[in-house]
Formats: structure tokens, C-alpha cells, sequence
């Protein structure tokens, strides 16, 4: 599990540039034709809805990569608490320039906020409890390492970050093998001989007989899929922390809670990546 709060500078560079790319291919025309080149100002950036500030240093980067003479202060972090009406960033330059920006550098923003916002509210929906909110693979093509970075920042933790990342054998995995006569136990025995001794290995049940042959096979990691909670609990004490149990699929912020309690390690939610509502964020010129 990945719990710190760095993103791959080089990453973010090429992020930012496919972005600008796509946003900026043919100019910014009512800029070039309305805004006279030399003119200066000063912008703010502002918090309108309470919630967690995730990707201020994508946001710099994109003005930084429009225009490097722009200046860019940043008021908040990644992670903290904001409330509506904050000013989270100033930025200071040609206003040109600052337009030329604004919609790339919110679209960040007010999305890995939004993440951020969303992972904030499950986790503190099970406080108290021993369960760690995890995000899944349920990620926009392209944006995964920003979003994951976004879940830490609002104090969850990540999954897998790609396919090679650790074994997870699902159902359509176990679906395959039955045509060789294999069966979900086989399968975590075939998968740890063929995988890195140090990869832990997973698998994805749905009912308290296929938990109990995930443990016999020595299964590291149980995913509960789809679980009720009263089966949860089953499984739980059938575990007596022999394997890391992880509860998954039809998590909600309404449930959650009653998840947690069950005495499951992990509560994976790919909600807080594909479902998250972007946090309101707006850029305000002011004329120096």
C-alpha cells in the first residue's frame, strides 16, 4: 500500500503538457484578439465548497509550463482541510497568460479535490474502526497516478497501481481455469509458484466455502465481493488473521461503517476515483 504524498515530477510535466496540447492546439483566440499582451493582474484562486485541496503543484505546473515568468504562490497543501472561501493559490503575470491556463489548471484542481473530498468522507466514516479506505483500478485512462495521489491525499491508501502490481485472482480468472479442472484453491497455489516469491498473493470470493479453501491454499489476501455483512463476520472469525480480508463492491458511504465493524482489514471503494463529485474551484482576476 502506497501512503505517501509525492507525484512523479516528470509525470505531472507530461500530464500537463498533453493538456495544455489539447486545450491550446490552435491558440487561445479570443485571448489573442481581446487582452493586450503587456497587461498585468493578479488572480486567486477560491475554494466555493468545504472539502480536502488535492494537486496545487499540478495546478503551478500548468502555469509554469504556459508562461514561466508568471508567478505562483501557493497558500495551501495537498491534504489539508479547506473550507468555502479560501484562497488556496495567487498567481501574479500577464493576464493573458493566466487566462491561457485557468481552465487546464482548475480542471486539475477541481478534480484530484474532488477525489481527495470523496476519499476524506469514507475515511472518516469508519474512524475508530481498524479498516483502511483503498481505491481500486476504476481510474480515468491516463490520470490513474494522479487520482491514486489524490486518494492519499485524502487520507486513504492505494490498491494496485497497475495489473503487475500484485495477484488478484478474480472470478473470470477462476472461470478460465475451470477449464483445465483447476479450482480456486489450485489457482493460489498455481499463482504464488509463477509470481515473485516476495508478491502477495489475493483472491476474490463470494461466499464463506470459497473463503475457507482461500485459506487453506494460503491465500495472503481475501476479497470479499459483494458481501452481505452478516457473511462478512462469518469470514472474519473463520480468518483468525491468517489472511488480510478486504471487502469490496456496493460500498457506500451509508454502509461503510457497518463494513468496517465487521473487523475487515480493508474496504476498497471505486467510488472515490470514478464516481467522485469535483470539488468547486474558481479563478478571480484582479487588474494591478
Amino acid at each position: 500500500m502506497i501512503k505517501t504524498l509525492r507525484i512523479p515530477v516528470k509525470q505531472v510535466q507530461q500530464l500537463v503538457r498533453n493538456a495544455l496540447s489539447e486545450d491550446l492546439a490552435l491558440g487561445d483566440v479570443t485571448t489573442e484578439a481581446l487582452v493586450p499582451f503587456g497587461l498585468e493582474g493578479k488572480a486567486s484562486i477560491l475554494v466555493k465548497r468545504d472539502g480536502v485541496l488535492a494537486g496545487i503543484d499540478v495546478a503551478k505546473e500548468v502555469f509554469r509550463q504556459v508562461d514561466h515568468s508568471l508567478r505562483f504562490r501557493a497558500l495551501g497543501k495537498d491534504g489539508a482541510r479547506v473550507r468555502k472561501g479560501n484562497v488556496v493559490a495567487i498567481v501574479e503575470g500577464k493576464v493573458a497568460s493566466i487566462l491561457k491556463a485557468e481552465r487546464t489548471a482548475l480542471n486539475f484542481l477541481q478534480h484530484l479535490s474532488g477525489i481527495a473530498t470523496e476519499t476524506a468522507r469514507y475515511v472518516d466514516a469508519v474512524s475508530g474502526t481498524k479498516a483502511v479506505i483503498t481505491d481500486t483500478r476504476k481510474t480515468i485512462p491516463g490520470l490513474r497516478m494522479l487520482e491514486k495521489y489524490a486518494v492519499r491525499a485524502g487520507g486513504g491508501q492505494n490498491h494496485r497501481l497497475n495489473l503487475g502490481d500484485g495477484v488478484l485472482i478474480k472470478d473470470n480468472h477462476l472461470m478460465a481455469l475451470r477449464a483445465s479442472g483447476l479450482g480456486l484453491g489450485e489457482a493460489v497455489k498455481k499463482a504464488r509458484r509463477r509470481s515473485l516469491r516476495a508478491m502477495k498473493v489475493e483472491v476474490e470470493v463470494e461466499s464463506v466455502k470459497q473463503a475457507r479453501e482461500a485459506l487453506s491454499a494460503g491465500a495472503d489476501i481475501i476479497m470479499l465481493d459483494n458481501m452481505k455483512v452478516n457473511v462478512m463476520r462469518k469470514v472474519v472469525e473463520l480468518a483468525q488473521g491468517r489472511a488480510i480480508l478486504e471487502a469490496s463492491g456496493g460500498i457506500t458511504l451509508d454502509n461503510v461503517r457497518s463494513v468496517a465493524k465487521t473487523g475487515v482489514n480493508l474496504i476498497s471503494v471505486g467510488a472515490l476515483t470514478h464516481s467522485a463529485k469535483a470539488l468547486d474551484i474558481s479563478l478571480e482576476l484582479e487588474l494591478g
